[in-house]
């Protein structure tokens, strides 16, 4: 069977792997994302995984090479990323000594294309992503849409406190800001949002009152889409979609009081899990392989 190299880069942790045309991930392995030097050691850590995995090895020969990072991007260009702090940079920069077709695109964009081509699907529906940061895939009539420049989705960025918390875009009040993975751990003083998640079911105050106040933006953010583009279904996916019903009850309640003239759509986790990415950055490389 062959195979595409496939990178997902998250905010801490890179995923590479390969993946074959039908899905099927060969070899995960996991590399952390630097948190401190700046874009160019992001950068560089990134260029030296694709060079890696670039290479045969276990009998693979990769035909081509899919890398899904965050932020606003391009097919030629990684144009801004506020977890990382980069602009524009070229796709090449991730690739420079790589003798492969290599295939650059957003993360979520890619997750979503992979829960239409092999997870439950849908004609309408929101693809959520909860992590480090909040991004979106949008499908709409069966088709992941783009917008008029590509950058649709910034879900994260939807403002739901006016004049509130800071975030890395250089904005306040956005979604990110109190319901992603990184801000619900950074507020409650902890590691990560898995540990969010333990702290709030032993009923620790402080994490039951962040986790509460992340429900009720994340509630916010999804009643204006609902009640714009009328979603058949909303799917969390990302490593914050692990906690379950711990979110998904609460947030389905929320969401419904919030959509009081009209039924909310159906809120589910992801049934790809944290695979989706690396499954999205595979199709982007099999779209470089000549002929495929």
């Amino acid at each position: 069977m062959t195979h595409v190299a496939a990178i997902d880069v998250g905010g801490t942790t890179m995923k590479g792997g390969f993946v074959a045309r039908d899905g099927t991930i060969h070899h995960v392995e996991r590399r952390p994302t630097p948190r401190a030097g700046g874009p160019a050691r992001v950068i560089a850590a990134v260029s030296a995984f694709v060079a890696d995995l670039a290479r045969p090895r276990d009998g693979v020969r990769p035909l081509a090479v899919g890398l899904a990072v965050p932020g606003l991007v391009t097919p030629t260009h990684a144009v801004f990323s506020a977890a990382f702090g980069w602009r524009d940079v070229p796709a090449h920069a991730f690739a420079p000594d790589v003798r492969l077709p290599v295939a650059l695109g957003h993360d979520v964009r890619a997750a979503g294309e992979a829960e239409l081509a092999y997870g439950e699907g849908g004609r309408d529906v929101l693809y959520l992503p909860i992590g480090t940061g909040i991004a979106g895939a949008v499908v709409l009539s069966g088709a992941l849409y783009g917008g008029a420049g590509g950058w649709a989705g910034q879900v994260g960025h939807i403002p739901v406190r006016p004049d509130g918390a800071a975030c890395g875009c250089g904005q306040r009040g956005c979604l990110a800001a109190y319901a992603s993975g990184g801000a619900v751990a950074a507020r409650c003083g902890l590691p990560g949002a898995e540990e969010v998640v333990r702290a709030v079911l032993a009923g620790d105050a402080r994490a039951v009152a962040v986790w509460d106040e992340a429900v009720e933006a994340l509630a916010l953010a999804l009643a204006t889409y609902t009640l714009v583009l009328d979603p058949e279904s909303i799917v969390i996916g990302g490593g914050v979609s692990q906690a379950g019903d711990t979110l998904l009850v609460p947030l389905r309640e929320r969401l419904s009081a919030r959509l009081g003239f009209r039924q909310a759509p159906e809120v589910r986790a992801s049934s790809l899990g944290a695979m989706a990415g690396l499954m999205g950055a595979g199709l982007l490389g099999w779209r470089a392989v000549p002929g495929a």
